[in-house]
């Protein structure tokens, strides 16, 4: 599609509308190479509000709500609509964005906004920034429902139980694809995965991501996820791979939905493989935020070539939650990595603060081949 979009500028050959029906254009957010760009027709623009409005109704977004939107109202395919979603159900859109926390902290004083929108890795970040700018807890404000997307995250257990404390409110997730729709998914007050919310618009398969074969939807069945678009002008893609790597469960959930139900656990694309055992980076950042508040969560993997081979042990950068010295977090995060995860690691321990926040999506594996970053370069590492 990429290469469809460069040799025919600058939405490919496969555009399936007249040019003169398309409305919009927005963008992938490129975190795998050049971003594409995707083209909606005013047809197209009301099937995506009804599924993005499907999915806030599933997180418990009512006509009551104010909602703070702390995700970019811009050029990336989710955020537009995600607004336009709120709007439909009738809540109250405070369109802040992001960069803003201190709007947003305002908004919370002065509006009593009690649900927010936004990525984990920011809900993370405004933590901090609220301590440090007001010495409270965030759980002290209005906030008590929050919509996490964008990245995988949410639906870790670890992380779900950090922000829900640190905040005092249910996180609940929803999830999408900048090439089908950017809500399809969405987690009700259950919290035991996120339901479809495409019925009539898209098909939804899962197929073993090596060899490509279709699995047979049933509780408990792994494998990339994969959409047929039915109801969609602009690019009526079939059998989609979205590189997500997801679990899914058909069983009727205990809220009543008789929909599937998906929880995602990382990337196809970023999963690595150590002495033959596949893993996530996720799954690591799940054992060290069990280390809270010992850590603070924020972890990088670092890899010394491409993959999905990695060379043992497992170079994992966490972050302290004090500048001293622990002398016996380093080893005791080795030990459970190993126990858990069943590979070993060499785990280097870095001060708070070093690792750089996102508000978007944060990239947990760390390409050494391409580059060192440059707080990786500024020290601070024991070894």
């Amino acid at each position: 599609m990429r290469k469809s979009q460069i040799a025919y500028p600058a939405l490919g050959d496969y555009l399936a509308a007249p040019r003169d029906k398309t409305i919009r254009i927005h963008s992938s957010s490129g975190t795998t190479g050049r971003p594409s760009f995707v083209a909606i027709t005013r047809h197209d623009r009301e099937v995506w509000n009804e599924m993005a409005s499907r999915a806030y109704y599933a997180t418990g977004l009512r006509p009551h709500n104010t909602v703070i939107f702390a995700l970019s109202i811009g050029f990336f395919v989710g955020e537009l609509p995600s607004s336009a979603a709120v709007e439909t159900i009738g809540a109250t859109l405070v369109p802040i964005g992001t960069g803003a926390s201190e709007p947003i902290l305002a908004s919370m004083e002065n509006l009593k906004a009690d649900y927010m929108a936004c990525t984990p890795s920011y809900a993370n970040y405004l933590t901090e920034y609220i301590r440090e700018r007001t010495g409270k807890d965030p759980s002290q404000f209005s906030i008590r429902g929050i919509h996490c997307g964008a990245e995988p995250g949410g639906g870790i257990p670890s992380v779900r139980q950090k922000i829900e404390k640190d905040w005092g409110a249910r996180l609940c997730e929803a999830m999408g694809n900048a090439d089908m729709a950017p809500l399809i998914w969405g987690e009700c007050e259950v919290q035991e995965g996120m339901h479809f919310c495409g019925q009539e618009f898209i098909i939804p398969e899962i197929i073993d991501p090596e060899t490509g074969e279709r699995k047979e939807l049933e509780d408990g069945v792994t494998g990339e996820l994969i959409y047929t678009a039915i109801d969609r002008e602009s690019s009526a893609l079939l059998r989609f791979r979205t590189r997500d790597h997801v679990i899914a469960w058909t069983s009727r959930c205990s809220c009543g939905r008789t929909s599937m139900r998906i929880c995602c656990i990382g990337r196809t694309d970023d999963m690595l493989i150590v002495l033959g055992v596949n893993l996530f980076p996720s799954a690591v950042r799940d054992v060290v935020s069990g280390f809270a508040p010992r850590t603070t969560g924020e972890i990088r993997v670092l890899l010394d070539q491409p993959g999905p081979l990695a060379q043992p042990p497992l170079k994992v950068v966490v972050e302290a939650a004090e500048p001293e010295n622990d002398g016996n977090l380093k080893r005791e995060l080795e030990e459970a990595i190993r126990a858990k995860l069943i590979v070993p690691a060499k785990v280097i321990m870095v001060p708070p603060g070093v690792m750089p926040r996102s508000e978007m999506k944060t990239q947990l594996l760390v390409k050494l081949y391409e580059g060192k970053p440059e707080w990786l370069q500024s020290g601070g590492l024991d070894g």
